[in-house]
């Protein structure tokens, strides 16, 4: 008897340690698969009409975009460092600039009875945000109030390494926020490896910053916003447009800053050959 209660202990411990093992083994499977940074994957770097130091934004491609953000990213997403007078260089006369401002609802006030009041927006006002306040936007997100868009193409980046960013420095690479946009927008399509966890209300990004999911569904679809310019209507046309869009955003005079970079730069080297024919004119008699 005592033989058989030895035994059954032995099997007993046997059949736990089992367990015990695959559990971990199991573990460790999940724990590989987890990231150990972020983004998961390095944004796809793109071709942008406006990279390069000679590099100019197509106004069509930006008339593009704004029409995705106003259809599209609006519901969500303020811009409230972009006055709407701005998009007379997209190439939009001013009475266009009236007629767009005016279809927006703007608080304005206190008037002479001290209370605020709602009236149609003009071109000096900026783009006004979707909800009252940041405790709303939050709220009505999940608890995460989405981020302005005014800035985001330059806040939103991911630093190349060595030796990328030296390369990058000769050629003026600064489209790391478009191709990060562009990136996010076009990744929702793809599944997590196995016995990665994405959390409950979540969707899987690799190209997220920030993590591996995020609250935000996936925004775009084919077919969702209409083009005038018969530009295709697909969720990666629609992507390259408001990525480039955002980009003006941020940096509207990016094209006269160009300009005026490579002014300077042909200025100091005509000086340099000046000075250079200057000085051995001067010394040309002087024994070396």
């Amino acid at each position: 008897m005592k033989k058989v209660l030895h035994g059954l202990a032995a099997l007993s411990f046997l059949f736990a340690g089992s367990t015990a093992f695959a559990q971990e083994a199991t573990h460790a499977a999940n724990h590989e698969a987890e990231p150990t940074h972020f983004p998961i994957k390095a944004p796809r770097e793109q071709s942008w009409s406006f990279a390069g130091p000679f590099g100019t934004y197509d106004k069509a491609q930006l008339q593009r975009g704004l029409k995705v953000y106003k259809e599209v990213c609006s519901a969500c997403h303020s811009m409230h460092l972009v006055p709407f007078r701005m998009l007379e260089e997209l190439g939009y006369n001013e009475a266009q600039v009236k007629a767009f401002a005016a279809e927006y609802t703007v608080q304005d006030g206190p008037n002479d009875d001290g209370e605020m009041f709602d009236r149609p927006g003009k071109p000096s006002d900026y783009f006004p945000s979707p909800f009252p306040n940041d405790q709303a936007a939050a709220a009505a997100n999940g608890g995460a109030a989405p981020p302005d868009m005014s800035l985001l193409a330059k806040a939103r980046g991911v630093t190349r390494g060595f030796p990328q960013f030296v390369v990058d420095i000769f050629t003026q690479y600064a489209e790391g926020g478009p191709d990060y946009i562009y990136s996010l927008l076009t990744g929702y399509d793809q599944t997590p490896p196995e016995g990665m966890e994405i959390a409950e209300g979540t969707h899987y990004n690799p190209y997220f910053i920030n993590g591996k999911s995020l609250a935000m569904a996936p925004p775009l679809s084919d077919g969702q916003v209409t083009y005038d310019d018969g530009s295709p209507q697909t969720v990666d046309q629609y992507a390259h447009d408001i990525a480039a869009f955002l980009m003006w955003a941020a940096e509207p005079h990016m094209e006269e800053r160009k300009q005026t970079g490579f002014s300077v730069m042909t200025f100091l080297l005509l000086f340099g050959v000046l000075v250079y024919l200057t000085k051995r004119k001067v010394w040309s008699n002087v024994e070396h």
